[in-house]
């Protein structure tokens, strides 16, 4: 124990010695020649302005494209995550900004389940993402939804993926779009 002890504070003591010591001091160097500098002449190359964006605001491909006109949902559920709610937000924000367009938002489902269930599940989709936007301002009477169950699939297939994609609230411009 003894020894321990000793090897300890030998090994506490050379460390504070070590922090405590100062840096060797920095021997200067001698300034560095440099060459005459030559000035080159600059050619400013035109070019032609960059068009940002072929879409007309207001029109349905702004909307599918700059907003976004999908949400998806958890199996069996009709939950907004909040990804959805940012959809939802922009959403909103477009229709503010558009107050002529009237909407219809779609609930749809995977093919897993009975028709019924699925066209019941569908319309507790598409409501909630009906409140959610009337809770954003968008006037419910601009908005008006519909259940396709399974009906409507968005991809074709038998698997997660699929299922996960046919899972959604599809919002659709029906009317009061620009061309």
């Amino acid at each position: 124990m003894q020894t321990f002890l000793k090897v300890t504070a030998a090994a506490v003591l050379l460390a504070t010695g070590a922090c405590a010591s100062k840096p060797a001091p920095v021997a200067e160097t001698p300034p560095v020649e440099t060459a005459p500098v030559v000035k080159e002449e600059v050619k400013v190359v035109e070019t032609t302005p960059v068009e940002t964006s072929t879409i007309a605001p207001g029109s349905l491909e702004d909307f599918r494209v700059n907003v976004g006109e999908r949400v998806y949902f958890d199996l069996d559920q009709y939950r907004l995550d909040s990804d959805d709610q940012d959809i939802l937000k922009r959403q909103a924000a477009w229709l503010a900004s558009y107050p002529n367009v009237r909407i219809l938002v779609a609930g749809n489902c995977d093919e897993r389940g009975t028709r019924e269930y699925n066209l019941a599940l569908g319309e507790r989709r598409a409501n909630a993402v009906k409140e959610y936007l009337v809770s954003l301002g968008v006037s419910a009477s601009r908005v008006d939804t519909v259940s396709y169950g399974k009906e409507r699939p968005v991809v074709a297939g038998s698997n997660d993926q699929s299922w996960a994609l046919n899972r959604n609230g599809w919002t659709q411009v029906v009317s009061g779009a620009t061309s």
